[in-house]
């Protein structure tokens, strides 16, 4: 790989991702006082235990993103790198620089058994570095080629980039879906929880235009935050924007600390909203989950809103299923709401 203005170092061994470490910097503005830790691992694909989720693989080429988000779930996965889960997971990026080759090998096993492959599971498949280090399009060349199908959950209209080669998944006849987290298009909650992502609005027209061009596309608002982005005026928005595209997908999740994450919340709340801080205590405590009554309250929003256009776009994929013999992935409504499964 070769770019302009960077500096590379030599540096110690991460625990737990493979190889010795190389740390490159790079000059550009969204990129000043990050640290690109490059290294080798030994496997790409995850296997997810039960397919509770859905999927029953993961891709993860990056640990530790850029976006900041304030919520972020996989903050506490940077702990097992001997980092922290505040300053060091938005500055201390590892970067998996083989992941590509590893696909191509791992998919080529006759033991592969082409089950779905998800990517944006922990933290975002197309931050910012992904401009640079550009993995994604041989990791999903490579699973179009082994017949694999693949979903996409991701904060940035990056995605867009590789929209072609969605295109030849659908033509093959390959499940794809590519899917953009909003939580908000209220432009100071944007900020304050989001500091670092692309614009929501920008999230919503990639959404249209993957539906103009026949790719399965929708829409994840989470996570609902009370008093910051789950007012029905907050969420009204993107709903209606989301049915203007017509996304396949609909739904909302509320907010959840779980370990590190937690404390780095609510030293967010203490510095940036500490009017709020009494309601978070009285809903979290010593919880990681909102009571179920909890959740409902901060979901309320989403109920109702959009529900005779899901409907219809569901019964459309049904009848495309009975005719094609495929599996569609469009939803009438909201699923009930899961643990929160993913980063976003």
């Amino acid at each position: 790989m070769r770019w302009d203005e960077q500096r590379v170092e030599n540096d110690m061994r991460l625990p737990g991702v493979g190889d010795g470490t190389v740390v490159r910097t790079f000059d550009a503005p969204e990129a000043m006082g990050i640290n690109f830790h490059e290294v080798r691992a030994r496997s790409a694909l995850n296997h997810v235990p039960g397919e509770s989720f859905g999927f029953s693989w993961t891709i993860n080429p990056y640990r530790g993103c850029t976006h900041a988000c304030v919520f972020c779930f996989a903050r506490k996965t940077h702990a097992f790198l001997d980092f922290d889960a505040g300053r060091d997971f938005e500055r201390e990026i590892v970067v998996k620089v083989n992941v590509p080759e590893l696909v191509r090998a791992e998919v080529a096993r006759p033991s592969w058994r082409r089950e779905l492959v998800a990517l944006g599971t922990n933290t975002d498949p197309y931050q910012w570095c992904e401009s640079k280090y550009q993995m994604l399009p041989e990791i999903l060349e490579a699973l179009l080629a082994a017949g694999t199908p693949v979903s996409v959950l991701t904060k940035s209209p990056l995605v867009m980039r590789d929209v072609e080669i969605f295109e030849r998944f659908r033509q093959a006849g390959l499940r794809v879906s590519v899917n953009l987290s909003v939580p908000t298009l209220d432009e100071k909650a944007w900020r304050l929880t989001e500091p670092h992502t692309p614009s929501p609005s920008a999230r919503l027209d990639a959404v249209a235009e993957l539906r103009r061009r026949g790719i399965d596309s929708g829409v994840l608002i989470a996570p609902l935050m009370p008093g910051i982005n789950d007012s029905p005026e907050q969420v009204e928005p993107i709903v209606s924007r989301a049915k203007e595209a017509g996304a396949t997908f609909l739904g909302g999740v509320a907010l959840h600390l779980r370990g590190e994450v937690k404390d780095v919340f609510f030293g967010w709340l203490r510095a940036k909203r500490p009017d709020l801080v009494p309601e978070y205590e009285r809903l979290y405590g010593r919880r990681s989950y909102m009571r179920p009554e909890d959740r409902r309250n901060t979901t309320r929003a989403l109920r109702g809103w959009g529900r005779q256009r899901m409907r219809s776009n569901y019964i459309e994929g049904a009848q495309k299923t009975s005719r094609e013999g495929t599996r569609s992935q469009t939803f009438a409504t909201p699923p009930a709401e899961p643990k929160q499964s993913t980063l976003f």
